[in-house]
């Protein structure tokens, strides 16, 4: 006969947390977000840590390479959408990783007879300021000159003036020299006022360029996720289908981690492109979706370095609707949070857990922390801001952006929901929608922080970790729902009425 679990499926919002004894060290300026991306042994470092616990969903309407840009430099991470071309796919994880460097190799160059039309064309083209001269307008020739704004007038200089008559030569560049640190070349670019440090090798050639403004956006941002070329780390989804293609053209591309991004990871499908990336290539790779323990470990054998869980939670998602499968999130993820602490005990390996979907009010978010999930993957949650992919719209006297799930006609991601069966799909698992639109990433995201921090100061904690020791949770019942807000009030309007 079937399995029948003893426990009603529960949700997020069926729990609270109990407060713990607040010690006078315990406010949020002391409560650090630094949590695991992927897995590693007992008494090592991960490879790779997020500064905070969010991560965007694997979703046209939510992850492009801006939603990455605009994520990493909060400390978060972004999974560009695989339900596109490959080559469109892999330019976005370029595009993310070209954005932001410590040391830059150029992707502006000319030679000496290119003229003023030529620095023009190439200027609206890259949206790039500065260009690099070389002999042969190669990244990596013999470096010439520089070429920046200030050294023409477009209103006054003719189009056809060549660009050795108005560059500033290498002969009076300030620039360093191959393997200066950049911390030398921060110094450098400051006490000559530069906007921008050519590195040039013993010959001359043209190495790397540093930026002024690279320095100052970390600064801005000192929660950036980034690689040890000072790049923003970017994540990419792939599918169980077309994976021997995308993946290579993805790690060329410089791609940091991979998620396969399946409805349902507990596959032999999954288990198959797992073990194809992990035998050929040197990337990390999370597997997902799962609900229970049989599926997670399934996937960590398969060489999964996080899992992600939940099925049929999500805002746009009618995978329950539609087929009847799929489990409370708070529910599999305490099954699933208690299945790696397990593993972790018998085998040293701590694997990180996602959890993705179920979270409607931001203290959802703790709540998933405080159970045990290492960090979060939303797609509502980003879909709303100015930098997610889609068009923003007014609708009636509200402006609103589209939202639409992986599994509706609009996204037509069938090898998200494939089953071996006729390529498509046969029915929709995923809605097309609006959501209310809210702004800009940042200050968003810095509420939601400031939320969090407080509420892991109410428990007592100043760690992720420490949260999900210390943290005490119960059930509430349907009344105690209805008495945790605001009642038996005529409420007036507030500006700082948060979500």
């Amino acid at each position: 006969m079937a399995y029948y679990y003893k426990e009603p499926s529960r949700t997020f919002s069926e729990y609270l947390l109990v407060p713990n004894l607040t010690t006078k060290d315990c406010h949020p300026a002391n409560v650090s977000l630094k949590t695991p991306l992927v897995k590693f042994r007992k008494g090592e470092t991960p490879d790779i840590s997020l500064n905070i616990p969010f991560s965007s969903a694997v979703m046209q309407a939510v992850s492009d390479h801006r939603m990455a840009v605009a994520l990493a430099r909060c400390g978060g991470i972004s999974f560009i959408f695989g339900s596109q071309p490959v080559d469109s796919q892999a330019d976005m994880v370029r595009k993310v990783k070209a954005y932001k460097a410590g040391f830059v190799v150029s992707r502006s160059n000319l030679t000496p007879d290119h003229t003023l039309a030529d620095v023009m064309k190439l200027k609206e083209e890259t949206g790039h300021s500065t260009v690099a001269i070389t002999d042969d307008g190669s990244p990596k020739g013999k470096l010439l000159g520089i070429v920046t704004s200030r050294d023409y007038r477009p209103s006054r200089d003719p189009l056809d003036k060549p660009v050795r008559e108005f560059m500033t030569p290498f002969s009076s560049l300030v620039y360093g020299r191959s393997g200066i640190t950049l911390s030398e070349a921060n110094d450098l670019i400051w006490e000559h006022k530069l906007n921008c440090l050519p590195i040039v090798d013993d010959s001359g050639n043209l190495e790397y360029l540093v930026f002024r403004k690279d320095y100052d956006a970390h600064k801005e941002n000192p929660l950036e996720l980034l690689d040890a070329n000072k790049s923003y780390i970017v994540g990419a989804g792939i599918n169980t289908k077309d994976y021997e293609e995308r993946v290579p053209a993805l790690v060329n591309a410089g791609v940091d981690v991979l998620v396969v991004d399946s409805s349902d990871g507990f596959t032999e499908w999954q288990r198959e492109t797992l073990q194809y990336v992990k035998s050929n290539f040197n990337v990390k790779i999370g597997g997902g979706n799962v609900v229970d323990r049989e599926g997670f470990l399934y996937l960590v054998e398969s060489g999964a370095d996080f899992v992600k869980v939940g099925i049929g939670g999500g805002s746009i998602c009618i995978t329950r609707e539609q087929k009847g499968i799929g489990r409370g999130q708070a529910s599999a993820l305490i099954e699933v949070v208690e299945a790696r602490d397990q593993y972790f005990e018998e085998t040293g390996i701590y694997v990180p857990i996602c959890s993705d979907g179920g979270i409607v009010h931001d203290y959802h978010i703790t709540l998933a922390l405080a159970m045990g999930a290492d960090f979060v993957m939303m797609g509502r949650y980003f879909a709303r801001f100015d930098e997610s992919p889609t068009r923003k719209l007014k609708v009636g006297n509200n402006f609103v952006k589209e939202f639409w799930g992986e599994g509706s006609n609009r996204a037509r991601n069938w090898q998200r929901y494939d089953t071996g069966g006729k390529e498509g799909l046969l029915f929709e698992e995923g809605v097309d929608s609006y959501v209310p639109y809210a702004g800009g990433l940042q200050e968003n995201l810095d509420k939601t922080i400031a939320k969090i921090k407080s509420t892991m100061c109410n428990c007592g904690a100043k760690s992720i970790e420490e949260l999900q020791r210390k943290a005490r949770i119960t059930l509430v019942s349907a009344t105690s729902i209805v008495e945790g807000g605001a009642h038996d009030v005529i409420l007036k309007e507030s500006s700082l009425s948060g979500e």
